[in-house]
């Protein structure tokens, strides 16, 4: 039986996660427990539901509670599902709701590198990417694009923030992800030698006159490989390029120099990806 609450008074508490709580206060909120995150759109969050995460509130258009979203709540009986008109929804979050769906859903405990690594043979390693909309374009290519698992520096935006996991339309909780480590200085010396550790060649996506075009067969013929991808405006570091077993460039046309990290992390990962483990 669905637990349908009209929004009538703006201040009140448990709307406080859609209205009044950063990203940082939604991350803590249940500290020293795992906090929690807003899923946006009936599609996301029956991917999150999918993926075994628990939902703890809803914000819907009143007409989402029978179309849409329906069969999502119907997933979710007890839990409150606060609903109002557009117009009211939009003045208690500050936007308009994408799709009319909003749910708060706790987080779960990072998993470990060698708990997602076991068994894969292509991963992305993200450094310092720190803007949603890439951290999530980043997703939805590696899920699309037979990647096995993503890894994160320390520096990396949160793939949970809202508008990454509305970007990557969910698929943040279809491909096993989690941090090489909890502080910077674990990347990238430590991280590049777990990486090592567990059998992985390690391929850097930046421009220098030792890269290796990203069709060099040595990259196809890895049975384990990691793309590592830097941020959007330096690009990889130094350090961490020296570190990698290859320099690997995506030739380009009419003197553009570079892309994008979302776009070239699509042309690497359609390029490099593959569906099983070479023997």
């Amino acid at each position: 039986m669905l637990n349908l609450i009209e929004v009538t008074d703006f201040s009140a508490p448990d709307l406080d996660v859609y209205a009044r709580l950063t990203e940082n206060q939604l991350f803590h909120y249940y500290e020293p427990e795992e906090g929690l995150f807003i899923a946006e759109s009936p599609k996301v969050i029956a991917r999150a539901l999918d993926a075994g995460y628990e939902p703890v509130s809803f914000l819907l258009e009143r007409k989402q509670a029978k179309g849409q979203a329906r069969e999502i709540l119907a997933r979710c009986e007890g839990i409150p599902v606060y609903v109002a008109d557009p117009e009211v929804l939009a003045r208690l979050t500050g936007f308009k709701l994408t799709r009319g769906a909003l749910c708060a859903m706790r987080r779960r405990p990072q998993l470990k590198v060698k708990e997602i690594c076991t068994g894969a043979c292509r991963v992305a390693v993200l450094e310092n990417v720190m803007n949603p909309t890439n951290i999530g374009a980043i997703f939805r290519s590696a899920a699309a694009l037979n990647m096995d698992a993503i890894l994160l520096t320390p520096g990396c935006c949160d793939p949970l923030y809202r508008r990454a996991i509305r970007v990557s339309m969910g698929t943040v909780f279809q491909i096993p992800w989690t941090y090489l480590g909890k502080k910077t200085v674990d990347w990238p010396q430590a991280g590049m030698k777990l990486l090592q550790e567990l059998g992985f060649e390690t391929a850097a996506m930046a421009l220098s006159e030792q890269s290796v075009s990203i069709r060099d067969q040595r990259l196809a013929a890895a049975k384990r490989l990691a793309i590592v991808l830097g941020t959007e405006g330096e690009g990889l570091a130094t350090d961490t390029i020296a570190s990698c077993d290859y320099t690997v460039r995506i030739p380009m046309a009419h003197g553009v120099d570079s892309l994008n990290v979302a776009a070239a992390s699509a042309v690497a990962f359609w390029e490099l990806g593959g569906k099983i483990c070479r023997t």
